[in-house]
């Protein structure tokens, strides 16, 4: 069975594709049952419906092509529930030659394009080429003529009828960066903003101990609210000092007038207020009118404005940006990452926008006051390590995480994603920011500089526009899991919120975002992966052969705000205790991948050693259930090439990657260059590097270009300068030739990494390698050893069959 073919059909990888129907079957397989669902996979051939979906009035599951039809009552039977549905009046006209392409048997997957745009039912849909109604094909129509209702790629083809307002993007800036860094931020900055579409709403934050909020729709010059970035503000704050202007005005210098907003007695604000401040910029001289109460309401609120009106005063902010004063020495800068945050949350919440919107936070170190600071200012106080983190001493931690854990509710609420950009030597808190980041599907990129190529690469490549010139970005998505009666659902584990929607099809038992059928996202990518988990019910009347079905239905709005609604069914079979069907319907990468997700998710819980311990007893388990094997013989174990060893055993962010690219995490890739042919896969070992070859080796996050000793020697020799060694010229573009394009297709950006044998940079391939020769081998004379005292690849496996095999 090849089950990455069956991927490019359903979008989805299935740990077991025959199910027991059994509970304590279903427990003995020790590997849960799951799916790892791409509700965005690009398809070849994906119909585009423009109009709504038929559901069930009774389970809400959308008509498939499981579902049986009667062409004459005009009446379909749901799959799932069997209930009876009468068609309304717009598939008046279907019959058996005539169908919906939702109930044609190829499309297990369909796209309707919703909207303001979309008038409701089939009959509405125009005719849009003489042998094509929209979303009718004929059963004697060739293939050829799909494509006058379908669209490949990622089925936006018809891009449905926008509206006047696009999504927003708030951009908060770390003000206590260096001028070079700044310098390079503000260049990327300014050419993102030329990239939005007109009608994207945009802002900017500044932040360093105060958190500075532009107001880009003040013309006459550059004027900000100021937050003290000592003092946490509730939404309501926010918003309410965000359409406001001060009351009492006092001179701070020459050219800066500052206007304090709140109750003044004796000049001392009291309560969490901000300060307005109106400085000269490019737009001329400052301005000292006096402000009124009763001119407070009018005043126009610009912090968050089309870049059609705004473009001019956001470039300009954006260059006016300079590095904070000069920090007291010992001491670290003061920033007010978490107050900066929450009043770019609070702005978007105030102008309710809730169909879309981004805070994209650039920062280049850690927070050291107000909330969600992680370390103390003073340098005498070392940043929290990880060990700290497990033992209870980081100071901060618990405090700074509950801090972003209720920054993470107000995003889910209103549809907001928070990226996070941090490019630092030192630690910024990506532990403590993670939950908000992840939750929301926002993008975390940890870098060195602003000035890096891997920065530059991953910002531009968020805001790439497809062939119709919008935003390749999704936002406010929600996913609907519907399930046979004997299905139950227990959780999902990604980039997702679950939103407590409970029916008969949601289980007591909870695995990751469980209590729900629905799940609140707020992006989506064609690579966004999510595993959902479930279980069989506990009086089962299924008969095996007999089929069960699941349907995902995914709701999305695109960049320029139309809706779609994207649905996918898929249906197996119930197979019989102790069924050859089970093993042969194991997917071993799927598998790993799910396993490796729920090894991530007791580690945020437990500590490290029991989560090894909890792998161990599973890989036992799982190799004690399907390995072929006499009693308490080691030497006899044997398990089918169907089933996976050591990869469940890697812990690595693979969230909401798919199967292929998780497995490249658990498992890296080692391709092997040398002068006998093209470039082989070699084994993960030590024993691979050798003085003649090059090994290029892939984990996702790093790609290596090792070269051995006597390639090294050969090129630092200059022969590949050489005519006459033309043959070596060649072997030393190849890896590079296949690192650039893995570089080049890859988000985020993997560092490159070129390195020589024995160099220092060997480390980064060095440190993945199975350890089979060490210090401790008795013959090591020509080979490469690791230093290390981890067991080998092969000790580990010898202690696994024994303790499979034990009675």
């Amino acid at each position: 069975m090849d089950f990455s073919e069956l991927e490019g059909i359903e979008g989805l990888r299935w740990s077991w594709h025959s199910w027991p129907t059994s509970k304590p079957e279903v427990a003995s397989l020790v590997v849960p049952l799951s799916i790892m669902c791409t509700p965005l996979t690009p398809f070849t051939e994906l119909p585009i419906l423009p109009y709504e979906p038929l559901n069930c009035s009774q389970c809400a599951a959308v008509l498939n092509p499981y579902s049986r039809v009667d062409y004459v009552s005009k009446i379909w039977v749901c799959s799932f529930c069997y209930r009876k549905n009468p068609f309304p009046r717009s598939y008046a006209h279907i019959n058996e030659n005539n169908i919906p392409a939702e109930l044609f048997p190829t499309y297990s997957t369909v796209e309707y394009h919703l909207g303001t745009g979309t008038v409701s039912g089939l009959a509405s849909g125009l005719v849009r080429s003489p042998s094509a109604l929209s979303g009718l094909r004929s059963n004697s129509s060739s293939f050829s003529s799909v494509s006058a209702y379908s669209g490949g790629g990622s089925g936006l083809d018809w891009a449905g009828v926008g509206v006047a307002v696009g999504p927003a993007f708030v951009f908060v800036v770390d003000g206590c960066s260096s001028p070079e860094e700044l310098e390079a931020l503000k260049r990327e900055l300014l050419h993102t903003i030329t990239r939005l579409p007109e009608n994207a709403l945009v802002g900017l934050v500044v932040f360093d101990a105060m958190v500075k909020v532009y107001d880009l729709g003040f013309t006459e010059c550059l004027k900000v609210v100021v937050f003290h970035g000592e003092r946490e503000l509730s939404p309501e704050q926010v918003a309410w000092c965000s359409s406001r202007v001060g009351l009492v005005s006092t001179k701070v210098h020459d050219n800066t007038l500052a206007v304090r907003e709140g109750w003044v007695r004796n000049r001392v604000v009291l309560a969490p207020v901000p300060l307005l401040l109106s400085c000269q910029g490019a737009f001329g001289p400052p301005s000292h009118e006096a402000v009124s109460w009763e001119g407070i309401s009018s005043t126009k609120k610009g912090f968050l404005l089309p870049v059609s009106e705004c473009e001019f005063n956001i470039m300009t902010a954006i260059e006016d940006i300079h590095s904070s004063p000069l920090v007291k020495p010992g001491h670290r800068p003061l920033r007010s990452t978490g107050v900066a945050i929450s009043v770019a949350v609070g702005l978007l919440e105030g102008c309710l926008i809730n169909t879309g919107s981004r805070v994209m936070v650039f920062t280049s170190g850690p927070a050291t006051t107000g909330p969600g600071m992680i370390v103390n200012s003073d340098l005498s106080y070392s940043i929290r390590t990880h060990r700290d983190l497990h033992n209870g001493y980081a100071s901060y931690y618990k405090t700074s995480s509950e801090f972003y854990k209720q920054i993470s509710h107000r995003l889910s609420d209103s549809s907001i994603i928070l990226d996070l950009f941090a490019c630092s030597l030192d630690q910024v808190g990506a532990a403590e920011l993670k939950f908000p980041v992840e939750s929301s599907g926002g993008f975390m990129m940890l870098g060195e500089s602003f000035e890096s190529e891997q920065f530059r690469k991953c910002l531009r490549h968020m805001f790439d526009r497809d062939d119709d010139g919008n935003l390749k970005m999704f936002f406010d998505a929600s996913i609907e899991v519907v399930t046979t009666k004997d299905v139950k659902i227990c959780g999902a584990l990604g980039p997702c919120v679950s939103i407590q929607k409970k029916n008969d099809s949601v289980s007591d038992k909870v695995i990751g975002e469980g209590g729900t059928h629905v799940w609140k996202l707020g992006t989506l990518t064609s690579k966004t992966c999510i595993a959902f988990f479930f279980e069989i019910e506990h009086e089962q009347n299924a008969q095996p052969s007999s089929a069960f079905f699941i349907q995902f239905i995914t709701k999305y709005r695109c960049s320029n705000m139309g809706l779609r609604k994207r649905v996918t069914t898929a249906a197996r079979r119930w197979v019989g205790k102790h069924s050859p069907e089970i093993a042969s319907g194991f997917d071993q990468e799927a598998a790993a991948s799910v396993m490796a997700r729920l090894a991530i998710h007791k580690a945020q819980r437990n500590l490290a050693e029991d989560v090894i311990r909890w792998l161990d007893k599973t890989l036992i388990q799982f190799a004690s259930k399907f390995g072929d094997y006499a009693q308490e013989d080691p030497s006899s174990f044997r398990l089918s090439t169907n089933f996976p060893y050591e990869t469940a055993f890697f812990r690595l962010m693979l969230n909401r990657e798919g199967v292929v690219n998780s497995l490249i995490m658990v498992q890296p890739t080692l391709f092997q260059y040398s002068f006998d042919g093209p470039p082989v896969p070699v084994v993960l070992d030590v024993c691979s590097i050798s003085p003649d070859v090059i090994l290029l080796f892939d984990s996702f996050f790093y790609v290596v270009i090792h070269y051995g000793s006597k390639i090294a020697q050969w090129r630092k020799l200059g022969y590949d300068r050489d005519p006459s060694h033309e043959s070596f010229k060649k072997l030393l573009e190849a890896p590079e030739l296949d690192a650039e394009q893995l570089v080049a297709e890859r988000v985020p950006v993997p560092k490159l990494v070129k390195c020589d044998q024995h160099s220092s940079q060997a480390r980064f391939l060095l440190a993945k390698l199975n350890p089979s020769v060490t210090q401790n081998s008795t013959h090591t004379e020509g080979s490469e050893i690791i230093f290390t005292d981890d067991v080998s690849l092969q000790v580990f496996i010898e202690h696994l069959q024994a303790l499979a095999v034990q009675g």
